[in-house]
C-alpha cells in the first residue's frame, strides 16, 4: 500500500476549477439530503392518511433526485461537453480505420440472416466464381471455377472473398437446389450453317442423356415449387433459337442435371452432336 502511494508524484495536484467543481458537487448533495431529510420528516408528522403520507414521500424522493441529476448536469456541464466530444472522435476514428473489418462482419451477417448460399454452392460474386468451402466472420473460400463465366470446371484455384462484397455487390446461386439443377449451355453457328439439323440433333441428345432420372427431376422439382411457393418451369430438355447478331444464330440449350454433373453433361452432348457431322456451310 505503501508503495502505491510512494509513486505518486509529490507535486500532484487537482486544478482549481475541477476543485470547485467538486465543492460545487459536495454543497448540492448536502443540500439535496438535508431537504430531503426534512421534508420526510414534516410529511411523517403531519400528514394523518397513510397512502397519502406514502405517495408524498415517493414524489419528494423522485423529485429531490431529479433535481440532483439537473444540479450535476449544470455543474459538470462543460466537462461532459468536452468528455462526450471526445468520445465522438475517438468513436469517429475507431470507425475510420476498422471500416472493411466492419463491414465484412455486417456481409457475414447479411448472407447469413438472407441465407444467400450453403457450403457446397456455386456463387458468383463480382468477377469471382467457384464452389463454396469455407465461410468465416470476416471472409468466404471458393474453388475457382472456369474458365470464364459458362465454364463448369475447377482451376484448382482458392479465392478468398472479403464479405464486405456481399454488402454492395449482388450474389448469384448457381445451386437453386441441393440435388438437381438446371444447366444451359450455348452453341454459335453462322446463318447460313445447317443449324436446322443440329437443333434436331441437340434435342434428341439431350432428351437421350437425361431419359433415365427426367421423372425423377420433375417429382423433386415439384416437391421444390410447392415448399417454397414457386411455379417451377418444364424439366423437360429444349433448345431455343438467339439471333444475337444479323449474321449469327445461337442454338441455347436447357436441360435438368444432378449437381456437380453440368460439365460431363454438357461435353458428352457435344461429343454425341458433333462427333460425326459437320453442320458449316458448304463451299461451292
Amino acid at each position: 500500500m505503501l508503495e502505491s502511494i510512494a509513486i505518486i508524484p509529490e507535486n500532484f495536484a487537482f486544478p482549481d476549477a475541477i476543485w470547485r467543481l467538486l465543492i460545487s458537487t459536495f454543497l448540492l448533495m448536502m443540500a439535496i439530503v438535508i431537504l430531503r431529510t426534512l421534508t420526510a420528516r414534516f410529511i411523517r408528522k403531519n400528514v394523518v392518511s397513510s397512502e397519502l403520507r406514502g405517495r408524498l414521500l415517493v414524489n419528494f424522493r423522485n423529485g429531490f433526485l431529479l433535481l440532483g441529476v439537473l444540479g450535476l448536469a449544470l455543474i459538470w456541464g462543460d466537462q461532459i461537453r468536452s468528455l462526450a466530444l471526445s468520445i465522438v472522435a475517438i468513436a469517429v476514428a475507431f470507425v475510420v480505420a476498422t471500416k472493411e473489418l466492419i463491414l465484412c462482419i455486417s456481409g457475414a451477417i447479411l448472407k447469413g440472416s438472407a441465407g444467400s448460399f450453403n457450403l457446397g454452392d456455386r456463387v458468383q460474386v463480382k468477377d469471382f466464381r467457384g464452389d463454396v468451402i469455407d465461410q468465416t466472420l470476416l471472409a468466404t473460400t471458393v474453388l475457382e471455377v472456369g474458365p470464364g463465366k459458362t465454364g463448369h470446371q475447377r482451376t484448382g484455384r482458392v479465392i478468398v472473398i472479403p464479405n464486405s462484397l456481399f454488402v454492395s455487390e449482388p450474389v448469384t446461386n448457381e445451386s437453386f437446389t441441393d440435388h438437381w439443377d438446371f444447366h444451359v449451355f450455348t452453341v454459335p453457328f453462322k446463318r447460313e450453317d445447317d443449324w436446322h439439323s443440329a437443333q434436331t440433333a441437340l434435342l434428341a441428345a439431350a432428351t437421350r442423356h437425361c431419359a433415365p432420372y427426367l421423372e425423377t427431376v420433375r417429382k423433386y422439382m415439384n416437391k421444390v415449387g410447392a415448399t417454397r411457393g414457386l411455379e417451377v418451369p418444364s424439366v423437360d430438355p429444349r433448345v431455343t433459337i438467339q439471333a444475337p447478331a444479323a449474321s449469327e444464330i445461337h442454338l441455347t440449350v436447357r436441360l435438368p442435371v444432378k449437381s456437380g454433373q453440368r460439365s460431363y453433361i454438357e461435353q458428352a452432348i457435344l461429343a454425341e452432336v458433333f462427333a460425326d457431322t459437320d453442320y458449316s456451310a458448304k463451299k461451292p
